[in-house]
This record gives C-alpha cells, structure tokens and sequence, in this order.
C-alpha cells in the first residue's frame, strides 16, 4: 500500500497508476481472477481502463449494453457493490446471465470517481461464488482511494494546461490588438470582451479569431 501511494504521488501517466491499482488488487485480495477500471462519460460512452485480462472489457461492454451491472451501479451510485453469486443475482438479470456465461460468479466493484463529465469504478471478478468478504472490501477500498486520488490529479493537469493554453491565446490576441490599434492593454482586454459579449462568443474563441488575422 505505501508503494503504491508513492506511486501515486510520483508523476507519471493516469494508466501507469490505473494499471498499478488493479495488479496490486489482484495480489492483495484474495480470489480476484480479474480487475478493470470503467469510466463512464457522458451519451454512453465509456473506456475500459487498466484491464489485467480481456475479460473486464468484455464485461464492461456487456454492462453498458444492457445499461446495468455492478460496475455501473457503483459508478453512477453506489460507493461498494457486491455481488456473491451471479446465478441467483436479481439486480440485474440480463447482464448477471451474460457473466455467468462468461465464467464470472461473483464481483466487487468500488465507485472510483465521478464529476459532471465522468464517472468510475474498480471492478474486480471472481470465477468462484462468495469470493469477497469485508476485507476484501476494506482492501479495496483503499486501492480505489489510490486510483481515484491519480484520476483527479490528472484532471487537474489538464484544466490547468487548459487555463494556460487559454490565457497565453488571450495574451497574443491582446498583444495584436495592442500594435494593431495603438492602445494599451488594458484598452485591449476590454474590446475583447466587447467583442465577446456582442457576439455571444467565448472569450478564447474571439482571441483565437484575432490571431489567425495576423499578417492580413
């Protein structure tokens, strides 16, 4: 577990550490024939992350067919699901029959992470019945704290790159309005925003439309 979190805090890629959650969740815990990660955005498309097999896709893709599942119902809603036995499973009939012809009797999925654009969840299969108990929750509990602590540090990088990509456009637009017009930059910023405000048009876009007329 400590290795794991200081490979959370070391900078690399969301899929290095995803892929670290679900091994260690396959080492720690006993019975876990399979792991993945799903992450569900928005219109029903989703990614099947970190997969220690091709079978968590599969089953991911299942679940979104059928728009029900443990992974979905801990994503969307639940922060723990379990599942003892997917021959007796009544929650939800059409994807428990499907993972049973897939050789999958039992499953634990932990809600990973959601936001208005995306939602998760650690999914982890067994082929026995009753495979997880309440350690097995605990454990994976805090395998999925790891996981969703790596997806939120990278959303962070990318709205922070966002923002800076955005201010630096704001900056050339203001800059080329600056020598175009002879004004300072204060006197610029502020025919942007007009120009933003009468047209309905996010800031970014109308200063992206001005640098593309350098040199015209």
């Amino acid at each position: 577990m400590a290795g794991l979190a200081r490979a959370v805090a070391t900078p690399r890629s969301t899929e290095d550490v995803l892929s670290d959650v679900t091994a260690e969740a396959k080492k720690l815990i006993p019975g876990v024939d399979a792991g993945g990660i799903l992450m569900i955005g928005k219109a029903g498309k989703f990614d099947s992350l970190a997969c220690t097999s091709e079978l968590p896709r599969r089953l991911d893709e299942l679940q979104m067919k059928y728009r029900e599942g443990p992974c979905v119902q801990a994503a969307l809603d639940e922060l723990i699901v379990r599942t003892d036995d997917f021959r007796t499973e009544a929650r939800w009939p059409k994807y428990a029959a499907a993972a049973v012809e897939h050789g999958v009797l039992s499953a634990l999925s932990f809600k990973l992470y959601t936001s208005s654009q995306t939602a998760g969840a650690l999914n982890l299969f067994a082929f026995e019945t009753n495979a997880f108990d309440a350690e097995a929750e605990t454990v994976g509990a805090v395998l999925a704290a790891h996981g969703a602590a790596a997806i939120l540090a990278s959303r962070q990088s990318e709205q922070l790159e966002s923002a800076l990509s955005t201010r630096d456009r704001i900056g050339q637009a203001k800059g080329i309005i600056m020598e175009r017009y002879n004004v300072n930059d204060v006197a610029a910023f502020d025919m942007l925003r007009k120009l933003s405000q009468g047209s309905n048009t996010r800031l970014v876009e109308v200063a992206e439309r001005v640098i593309q007329t350098r040199g015209q």
